[in-house]
């Protein structure tokens, strides 16, 4: 792709964002950035939290998933449906009754100081590697695609990508990332969809055709019952799915966020209903895209690619389609890098603000001061985190590392399922102690499971596993006497 097409494509991207930000940014008080000032209509928050859902890392990586996985991720999503109806029935009637701006102050009212920084460190650390990461990403194809062409390093290139996000965040936050989002939905499932249809008529398939090409395929199993050591088995990625779907939408702030800026409680559960209905049709555009793409690539004798997430930016800029599906490949691949990176800065400037830095109960205009000090911070220190990833210049170390990010969301678990449904106190002090050592203690298990479990292999079901491992430890640290 000719680098004026790429630049021209993220200059259009950038100035639509920035229209967007100034039209939501103008009367933008605190709590327009925190919460939208509770305005934002129930179906543009569900359209724009799919974007958020499937990050740029997904966008990539679940049409190469297939691959070597077949349909199985579906299992997960079906999962997902029961995690959000936890959502919808448990969490967010408790947060919007306690009126939360971060769901981690629950803590703080259900046990004490050392639970509730706790639990927002360990979102902060999570949330920081996993937007550095997904950033380090997008970055990369910007530098291949465009930068590197025109000799510009690649520190510009990051500093140029977070300040463009910096710029359109920093004014009207929450408010403003509902309505990108959806745009970002928008481009994301466009490109899917213009990327199908290309490879339909590279081939001569009807819709229809696409169809039945796709589910009469080998790659098109969705559900597996065979083994219970695998990786795959149905009970194990349903139950994956469910718990995933708590940790990291009802757990974290940064998705949250997003569903706290509604109305009211029966308009962010409607929110979460359409929503969680939403990611079946739209995973299973994704796996068939995936399924096509190795059909495709067979049929025409393109070289299926050792790391299967090279193979949807392969196809769609390699000259093999149409020149329009790069196009709409980097569209795709910018906007869902971007809208889970720009709400990430701005969960993390709302948490580091709120809880890190206790600014409950300040007045206006020095919260002002105080985020969008912060909003900066967070920004630069995303900067660091990708330059380094840059030098370590190994990807499975970076990719071991946002693994070990996922780690912290087990403790979350915990923490919250005993607040929920236990009555008991525990001694505040101790929990960052149980909350450190539950995630050392799940890698030990899953690095040894095979050897101790008769070749029993742990998949996204370790979450389970170290939540546990952290309720255990709480009510070791429980008091006799109960609320």
């Amino acid at each position: 792709m000719h680098p004026t097409t790429v630049l021209s494509i993220i200059i259009g991207y950038f100035a639509v964002l920035l229209v967007i930000s100034y039209i939501t940014g103008r009367r933008a008080t605190n709590l327009t950035f925190f919460l939208g000032n509770r305005q934002s209509p129930w179906y543009i928050v569900a359209f724009g939290m799919i974007s958020a859902t499937l990050s740029g890392v997904t966008f990539i990586s679940v049409p190469g998933y297939v691959m070597n996985s077949q349909f199985s991720y579906m299992q997960i999503v079906v999962g997902y449906l029961l995690g959000y109806a936890v959502i919808a029935h448990i969490l967010m009637p408790m947060y919007y009754r306690l009126n939360l701006t971060s769901i981690y102050t629950y803590l703080e009212k259900r046990f004490g100081k050392s639970s509730y920084k706790t639990g927002a460190s360990f979102f902060l650390l999570s949330r920081t590697i996993g937007a550095a990461f997904r950033l380090f990403l997008v970055a990369n194809v910007l530098q291949i695609t465009l930068f590197n062409q025109w000799n510009i390093p690649f520190e510009a290139t990051v500093v140029l990508t977070i300040l463009l996000i910096w710029l359109y965040t920093f004014k009207g936050g929450i408010r403003t990332i509902i309505w990108t989002d959806s745009l970002q939905t928008l481009f994301m499932l466009s490109a899917a969809g213009v990327t199908v249809y290309l490879i339909g008529h590279q081939m001569e398939l009807s819709f229809s055709g696409i169809v039945e090409t796709v589910a009469e395929s080998k790659h098109s199993k969705i559900f597996f019952w065979e083994n219970w050591n695998g990786e795959f088995h149905f009970i194990k990625q349903f139950l994956s799915g469910a718990f995933i779907t708590i940790v990291m939408t009802g757990l974290d702030q940064d998705m949250m966020q997003k569903n706290l800026s509604c109305r009211n409680i029966k308009e962010a559960q409607k929110n979460m209903y359409w929503f969680s209905i939403a990611l079946i049709p739209v995973n299973l555009l994704f796996m068939s895209l995936g399924a096509l793409l190795i059909i495709y690539a067979k049929k025409e004798g393109i070289p299926l690619p050792d790391q299967s997430d090279d193979l949807f930016p392969i196809i769609a800029t390699q000259g093999y389609l149409a020149p329009v599906a790069g196009i709409f490949f980097l569209i795709g691949l910018v906007a869902a890098a971007y809208s889970s990176a720009d709400s990430a800065l701005t969960a993390l400037t709302t948490s580091f603000t709120m809880d890190i830095l206790d600014s409950k109960g300040m007045a206006e205009q020095p919260l002002k001061r105080r985020r969008k000090k912060v909003h900066v911070g967070v920004s630069i220190v995303l900067v660091i985190i990708i330059l380094i990833f840059n030098a370590v210049n190994d990807q499975s170390v970076i990719s071991a590392l946002f693994t070990m990010a996922g780690y912290t969301y087990g403790p979350l678990l915990g923490l919250y399922a005993f607040g929920l449904f236990t009555r008991y106190q525990i001694h505040d002090k101790w929990v960052p102690l149980v909350a450190i050592l539950s995630p050392i203690l799940s890698g030990i298990i899953s690095y040894n499971s095979q050897a101790w479990f008769n070749g029993y292999e742990f998949g996204f079901e370790l979450l389970i596993v170290n939540g546990l491992i952290t309720l255990a430890g709480l009510f070791m640290l429980s008091k006799r006497s109960r609320e």
